[in-house]
């Protein structure tokens, strides 16, 4: 059996991604010349596709196609290193104009949000029309382009000269995901906005879209929906998306007996996901009430329980500190809100609320990230901002802790 350090050749096992840079080092593929036009999805030897179970062969190549797209890709990466532009990623996006059919407009979005990542330089000679194009696939008729349109605008978010227009399509974004019902669609839209600040004209549609962030948050759909048939070439995708995107896992799918671990990551993805987006949120004014009194489960506590994963309990807590300083302030003080009996004030801060046990558990909690915001949500119940410099109001007799005892 050879070193299992080694990755198994291109063309063999698991097929190198359209995209995928050539080993550091390693010899040199080979294969045919370039040719001038963009690089078709189904010459690959397997490719993703959003929307299908896992990786597709789309037949064997022969032996002269082997390693023809990582030779593409990597005489693209060299020539950017040494001040050239490759085209490659214009014409990805010529290409993305033509009439093409669902799963090739899939597979051009997903080379253009890898060659976003790779190529720096021609990602940020795109120019407006550009963004609008890839916008205008969010419209798609299948999920599977809306997804991958989605992790585009991600890629091209990290250019600050689009963000502000990305900020424009936010509004449909938001539509997107509190409209279809799709883990792959949640994640990515959530990835999306939660790398842009959202604009002032898009809180309207926020609010409509708060009680299903708060379902996706308590929600266990996800597990119904991971596939249960895909191959192993999913782990080396995570591999080559966390080499992409600086070690941020994003989903995909795991395999065999790993299927159950990566139900519960996935799960705890979207929940971060949501989580940060909400915290974000929750900084907004004219958005608190809305969250505070968005309707939540019985059992929405247990987000706060010692055995979820430390990731998950860092963000929540920040999310229940974040909350507790805005219903603390003098601006938020000046008017009488009233909470319906289900709410989420209710279960943080009501009277029958459960968290003062749930936060006295975190402080031992072996992360320490966890323990200390603990004690921050702790110190903000006890001591709201506005009383910070009389440290005298935080003993009252009626502290929230004391009424637990």
């Amino acid at each position: 059996m050879a070193g299992a350090g080694r990755m198994p050749a291109p063309g063999r096992g698991i097929p190198r991604h359209p995209c995928t840079p050539d080993e550091p080092g390693g010899p040199a593929s080979p294969g045919p010349a370039l040719s001038p036009g963009p690089p078709l999805p189904g010459q690959l030897s397997g490719s993703w596709g959003g929307g299908r179970q896992g990786w597709e062969p789309r037949g064997r190549p022969g032996a002269a196609g082997r390693g023809t797209q990582g030779v593409k890709q990597g005489l693209a990466i060299e020539r950017e290193r040494l001040g050239r532009d490759s085209g490659e990623l214009r014409r990805l996006l010529n290409s993305l104009e033509s009439k093409q059919d669902e799963y090739t407009r899939s597979m051009i979005l997903h080379s253009v949000t890898r060659c976003v990542y790779l190529l720096e330089a021609e990602a940020s000679a795109c120019n407006a029309d550009d963004i609008v194009l890839v916008a205008s696939m969010l419209d798609d008729k299948e999920n599977s382009v809306k997804i991958q349109a989605l992790n585009t605008l991600k890629a091209f978010s990290g250019i600050r000269k689009f963000r502000l227009q990305i900020q424009e399509h936010s509004i449909k974004v938001l539509e997107l995901m509190s409209t279809v019902w799709d883990s792959e669609l949640h994640i990515a839209s959530l990835r999306l906005l939660n790398n842009i600040p959202l604009p002032d004209f898009a809180h309207p549609q926020l609010r409509r879209v708060m009680p299903a962030l708060m379902e996706i948050l308590q929600s266990d759909y996800i597990l119904a929906q991971v596939p249960q048939h895909h191959g192993p070439r999913s782990v080396y995708l995570t591999a080559l998306d966390q080499h992409l995107e600086g070690g941020e896992k994003i989903y995909l799918l795991g395999s065999g007996s790993d299927s159950s671990a990566f139900s519960c990551f996935t799960i705890s993805f979207i929940q971060v996901q949501v989580i940060r987006l909400l915290s974000s949120l929750a900084q907004k004014n004219d958005l608190l009430y809305d969250i505070l009194n968005c309707q939540v489960h019985s059992n929405f506590l247990n987000l706060f329980q010692a055995t979820q994963p430390g990731s998950l309990l860092f963000e929540v807590l920040v999310f229940a500190e974040r909350l507790s300083e805005g219903r603390n302030t003098p601006h938020y003080h000046a008017v009488k809100w009233h909470y319906n009996e289900q709410s989420l004030h209710e279960a943080l801060f009501g009277d029958e609320s459960r968290l003062a046990d749930r936060l006295l558990a975190l402080v031992i909690h072996p992360e320490e990230e966890v323990q200390i915001q603990a004690c921050k949500v702790i110190v903000s119940l006890q001591c709201p901002r506005d009383m910070g410099l009389r440290p005298s109001l935080c003993q009252a007799s009626h502290s929230y802790f004391n009424n637990r005892e």
